[in-house]
Formats: C-alpha cells, sequence, structure tokens
C-alpha cells in the first residue's frame, strides 16, 4: 500500500443538505449511509487522518478546503484515538486516486469504509466554507445515493444541536491508565531529551493521543483518568501536574468537572488544553460562550507578552469571554483573527491554559508542554 492506485468503483451520488436549506452534491467515496452533525470546515493543508480521528471532532461533519485530500494513506501511527472515530462526515473537493507515503497501510476510502464513515469527493468545499463564513455554522446531514432533498434538510433542522450532546461516556477512559508511549521516530528526532520524570495525570475529555506522546517524550509518566474522576480521586495519585485534556462539545454541559478542577486550585499545577481551556477558564469563575462559526485547522496565536505570533491547530466552537474573568486572571494569547481568548494563566498559582492544541500541525507552540513541565 506504500505506493498504489485505485479508483471508486461505482460513482454513487451524494449530498450534503444543511438546516438552512442550502445544499452541495458530490460523489460518495466512504461508507454508504446518512449521518447528521454540526457542519465545520477545516482548512488545514495536511493531517486528515488526525482530524479523522481526533475525539473533538466527535458530532461534526467536516468539509476540508484543501483541494486534494488521501494522496498518503493511512497509517496506525498517526490516529488520535484507540476507539472508533466519532466524526460524522467528511468533505473533500478531491480524493487522491493515488496513495504515495512510506508509512502508508491503506487508502483513505477503505478507513472511511472500515469505520463507517459517510464521505463525498467532488464537492465545492470552497461554497461551503463561504456559505458558513457568512452565515455561521449549521447543523446538516451528508447521505450517499438518491434523497429527496427536503426531506433531508428536514431531517438537519431536526438533529440535535451540539450544545444539546454529552460525549464524555463515549470518549474518555473507563478506569485509568498508565500511557507509556512516546512519540514516534519521525516526531521524536526533533525532540530534545527528555526534562523531567513528573508524574502528570491527565483528566481525559476526549484526549489526543499526541498530547500524551508529548508527555512522555519529554519524561513525564503520565495517568490517563476518566472524565468523572474527582478531585479527591487525582489526588490520591499523588500527582506534580495535573493536565485538562481537549475534547468536544460544550463546556456548560460539564458543570461535574469544572466543580472537581475548581477543588484542584492551589493544590497542584494545572495545565488545561482546547476544552480543558474552557473548563479551567470556567472553574476560575468565567463564563464561555459560542463563537460565530468554529476555529479549526491552523489559526494565528499572539502572545501578548512577547508579541510574537505562532500558527497553531485548532478546533472549537466555544471561547472563553475575557470581560468575565477574575482580576487573579490574565489573558496570555489572543487570535489574531477576532481576538478571541487564546491562553489563560493565573497570577498567584500554578495554573495557565491555551485553546490551541500544542502538538498538532504546526508545532510552532510545542514548547508549551516544556513549560508547563518545568513549573
Amino acid at each position: 500500500m506504500k505506493h498504489s492506485t485505485f479508483a471508486i468503483e461505482k460513482q454513487v451520488p451524494g449530498v450534503l443538505a444543511l438546516e438552512d436549506g442550502r445544499c452541495f452534491s458530490g460523489i460518495s467515496v466512504g461508507f454508504e449511509g446518512l449521518a447528521t452533525g454540526e457542519v465545520v470546515f477545516n482548512a488545514a493543508t495536511l493531517g486528515y487522518q488526525g482530524i479523522l480521528t481526533d475525539p473533538s471532532y466527535a458530532g461534526q461533519i467536516v468539509a476540508m478546503t484543501s483541494p486534494q485530500i488521501g494522496n498518503v494513506g493511512i497509517n496506525p501511527e498517526d490516529n488520535e484515538s484507540a476507539v472508533k472515530p466519532a466524526i460524522r462526515g467528511f468533505i473533500m473537493r478531491e480524493l487522491s486516486s493515488r496513495v504515495s507515503n512510506w508509512r502508508a497501510t491503506e487508502s483513505l476510502p477503505d478507513f472511511l469504509q472500515r469505520h463507517q464513515i459517510v464521505a463525498l469527493s467532488e464537492v465545492d468545499t470552497r461554497s461551503i466554507a463561504q456559505h458558513l463564513r457568512s452565515h455561521g455554522t449549521k447543523r446538516g446531514v451528508i447521505a450517499s445515493g438518491d434523497w429527496n432533498r427536503e426531506e433531508l434538510i428536514q431531517k438537519a433542522k431536526d438533529s440535535p444541536r451540539l450544545e444539546d450532546l454529552d460525549f464524555t461516556e463515549q470518549l474518555s477512559v473507563s478506569a485509568p491508565v498508565e500511557w507509556t508511549e512516546p512519540h514516534f521516530k519521525v516526531i521524536q528526532a526533533e525532540i530534545q531529551e527528555p526534562i523531567c520524570s513528573k508524574k502528570i495525570v491527565v483528566l481525559d475529555f476526549g484526549v489526543k493521543q499526541s498530547i500524551l506522546r508529548s508527555l512522555v517524550s519529554l519524561g513525564a509518566k503520565v495517568v490517563v483518568v476518566p472524565a468523572r474522576t474527582s478531585a479527591e480521586d487525582v489526588m490520591k495519585l499523588k500527582p506534580d501536574g495535573v493536565v485538562l485534556s481537549n475534547g468536544p462539545g460544550d463546556p456548560a454541559r460539564l458543570d461535574f468537572a469544572v466543580a472537581e478542577v475548581a477543588k484542584l486550585l492551589g493544590k497542584v499545577p494545572i495545565f488545561g488544553i482546547a476544552l480543558g481551556h474552557q473548563l479551567l477558564g470556567r472553574a476560575l469563575g468565567a463564563s464561555t460562550s459560542r463563537l460565530p462559526f468554529s476555529h479549526q485547522g491552523t489559526q494565528p496565536v499572539m502572545d501578548k507578552q512577547t508579541g510574537k505570533v505562532a500558527m497553531t491547530s485548532q478546533n472549537h466552537s466555544f471561547c472563553v469571554d475575557e470581560k468575565t474573568l477574575p482580576s487573579e486572571v490574565e489573558v496570555t494569547h489572543v487570535n489574531v483573527h477576532d481576538g478571541t481568548v487564546e491562553g489563560l494563566r493565573h497570577k498567584s498559582l500554578p495554573v495557565f491554559s491555551v485553546q490551541f492544541q500544542p502538538e498538532g500541525g504546526p508545532r510552532d507552540a510545542a514548547f508549551i508542554f516544556e513549560q508547563f513541565l518545568r513549573v
């Protein structure tokens, strides 16, 4: 499979129907079925396998704006989760008919069919992105086969909103588990020698495996615990630090986690990532709200202290409201495009967070893991 070509044997039509009545046609290249979800576009130019397997995309239908997808195939090392992908659907402008990569073990269509992910190619993804940018995030239905479009539009209208869904039980580990796997050799070669041997407890709200690999590669001893683990049980593990992981959905639905995180403040260093950043913000007394449209793919983020801009990997539909932050918390990073909060720091406690994912895509911000482990 390292170098091969393939062709989609059956040219089965497909369609993406949005709740506002807009429809986009394509060709089915994945599982033949129907799925509903929140429709977002992702402007990343690489890493489609990470997107497909990232638990943070649970409940979403993702349209890739990069013109061609699938050219490097699929390999087991790049999966971001060991569980079945939670993404609802996948949309491309063009599916590459050639797989050419020394690490590839299967083609993208084989992966999509094996995991029963409905997917379309030959879709005008630029128009999807423009529509969502102008009208905001929409619920949608992705379907293969010959469907009545009015019926699909109604299904989109009747589908649950992301705010109404809780994926915690589906994505989180069921019991504490030690993670010992570092980055694979391609990335490990870029990392310096381990800097510590601290014990880090990761609260799993849908954690990416690359986050765990990043911590282990720097020498940390990592224990992943269920999202509903109490603060008392976390402290029984005698951690040197706690990571609040990424994950999907609305942080306002996870009040149980916010309450336990609040109990950890001042007892142990805490680092929040993505959803974990939003949960930490709420635990510190701030509120969160929905963005007009999701931040997906590569986003520029400015460090307010240095003025430097880093290109970061992101996937979130909610943000921390800066005006609701207490005086003892300061904003450390902001989104260059819209000024939304991308990082927080407590002024007196060893507590900080970032909205972006330091390990993902561009590695401009990978050093943040070192900052946390040196606290």
